[in-house]
């Protein structure tokens, strides 16, 4: 029996790999990721090696993170406005962009630490365009129940190549130079970039014309911050992610400082640490039968603690590898979870900008954390460092109590159909604001149970992009109540119900039936204007029938 549950893990975390355009970009990206690990781990040993400055090796790590922090909002709210596939191309080419300058940079003899540091820095900057992009990709080329297998296998590609990768760049730093892995990383970087131009997926396309930048990214922001899920998601990532990167960013100092080793000694300790974390990638699905998601959030951080304390305790380069796998395997689980968590807890219209925001916050917290600890580092004692950041993912455990994550299977359903109301006055899309009405008569019997509705209603319709939400309840019919709200633009109504769910519309379905009218509850749409405009006309009032 456990033989057949296991074969059906495997089967359901390989299931994505069906799909020929899933397939191509994820074998492509894996390429490109080999190469890219092979440079890091150049250029992080050759840092170490040419700055007497501990901070400046924890650095590389913070160069190629931060563009994450600074951008990945913005190219969220790119992601869901334009082509995700456009956008993916725009990225890989920063990506091939900053290896070419640095080959050729290396190869003229114009290295500098800082110049090391800017290059990583524009890299950054192509996978803060790319990755949101990439990954809301995911529900677009995908059937949802795959989502969870899709992000498992793109954790687990990753770390199979972090497995190879340093231990293939050791051997090449040592026996070929910097110049050779610069230029495989050169070379790998145009294999994702022929992938997605093959590659062709359906995107679902609106009739609404797409937002503007600025507000696309409010609109994701309030949303954000109005849906706990995400929240907890994005507060344990960045605290997860200040912490954990300790672990990658002092290794060199480790196996300098430490263990008094070389460059095969440290691409064999980045082995050991992608060991794990692909092993911790195909046990995820038997895993999850076992555990909750937020358990296996919480026991991931643990064993990052743990592997931070034993490389501080040990002097043996075989236990520091074991303790590397243990946190290979933690930080694997860890972003798995939290990545599915925030795609799930998304609609397609917004899991663009959920997705960038949380990778702003959480590639923020690692920026943060890998200066933070190389100063400590520096400033005291690399045991110091990883005491207290051991101490940092400890507390992450806790937080588990606070922020629980929210179970997979509980996420919405898909959006339902909207069809606009007829109306007696020709709008433009940009004619507003829109005022929005709908009165409810509610017995006093079900007065608490309304109001328990109107608060989730209230909650979802703010989500969607609704402004200035009130409830009022009418002091000579205390029977009954009106709901107000406002939307900028007259496209921007029909943007909100464009992006109610299914579960949503469930929602409005309840208040209706608490509704002890005649007819159904019915909203009045009204153009607002100023008093202080000449109009030709009175401007009426426009009824329409319920969305």
């Amino acid at each position: 029996m456990q033989r057949k549950n296991s074969s059906s893990a495997i089967s359901t975390t390989f299931a994505p790999l069906r799909n020929q355009a899933f397939r191509s970009i994820w074998m492509a990206t894996q390429v490109s990721s080999l190469g890219w690990l092979i440079q890091t781990t150049a250029i992080s040993w050759l840092m170490a090696t040419t700055s007497a400055s501990d901070v400046m090796v924890a650095l590389v790590q913070a160069s190629s993170t931060l563009p994450a922090f600074l951008l990945s909002i913005l190219a969220g709210a790119i992601a869901d406005s334009f082509s995700r596939r456009g956008v993916m191309l725009a990225g890989h080419g920063l990506i091939s962009l900053a290896s070419l300058m640095l080959a050729i940079s290396f190869a003229l003899g114009f290295v500098s630490p800082w110049l090391i540091l800017g290059l990583g820095f524009l890299a950054g900057c192509g996978f803060a365009l790319n990755d949101p992009a990439w990954h809301a990709s995911v529900g677009d080329i995908l059937e949802k129940r795959d989502i969870p297998a899709a992000v498992t296998l793109m954790s687990v590609g990753y770390n199979i190549v972090r497995t190879t990768g340093p231990a293939l760049g050791g051997p090449i730093l040592a026996f070929f130079g910097p110049l050779a892995a610069f230029a495989l990383a050169a070379l790998s970087d145009l294999v994702p970039l022929a992938a997605v131009s093959r590659s062709k997926w359906h995107v679902h396309s609106s009739s609404l014309p797409p937002q503007r930048l600025l507000t696309a990214i409010q609109d994701g922001l309030r949303f954000t911050a109005m849906s706990s899920e995400i929240r907890a998601a994005i507060a344990r990532g960045t605290l997860f992610g200040f912490a954990s990167i300790s672990i990658l960013a002092l290794l060199p100092l480790i196996v300098r400082d430490h263990f008094k080793a070389g460059p095969i000694t440290y691409g064999a300790l980045l082995a050991a640490f992608g060991v794990g974390a692909f092993s911790a990638g195909l046990a995820t699905s038997h895993l999850r039968r076992i555990l909750s998601q937020d358990r296996l959030i919480a026991l991931a951080s643990l064993a990052c603690a743990i592997c931070c304390l034993v490389l501080t305790l040990t002097s043996s380069i075989s236990l520091a590898a074991l303790a590397l796998s243990v946190g290979g395997a933690g930080w694997l689980l860890s972003w798995t979870g939290l990545d599915v968590s925030v795609q799930l807890s998304s609609p397609r219209w917004v899991v663009g900008r959920t997705l960038s925001i949380y990778y702003a916050l959480s590639s923020g917290g690692m920026a943060a954390g890998s200066w933070v600890w190389g100063a400590i580092a520096q400033s005291f004692s690399l045991t110091t460092a990883f005491l207290a950041a051991a101490m940092v993912l400890l507390l992450a455990v806790g937080i588990a109590f606070v922020l629980p994550i929210r179970l997979w299977e509980d996420t919405d359903e898909g959006a339902s159909v909207f069809v606009p109301p007829q109306l007696a006055l020709d709008l433009q899309p940009r004619s507003g604001p829109i005022v929005i009405k709908v009165d409810y008569v509610i017995a006093e019997q079900h007065r608490a149970a309304f109001l328990d509705c109107m608060r989730e209603w209230r909650r979802i319709q703010s989500r969607a992009g609704a402004r200035n939400w009130t409830l009022q309840r009418d002091l000579r019919t205390p029977t009954l109540w009106t709901e107000t709200f406002r939307t900028p633009t007259w496209t921007d109504y029909l943007r909100l119900n464009h992006r109610l769910t299914a579960t949503d519309k469930d929602t409005g379905e309840r208040l209706a039936a608490l509704h002890g009218g005649d007819l159904p509850p019915e909203p009045v749409l009204s153009i607002e204007r100023s008093t202080g405009l000449v109009r030709s006309r009175s401007q009426p009032i426009i009824r329409s029938s319920r969305p």
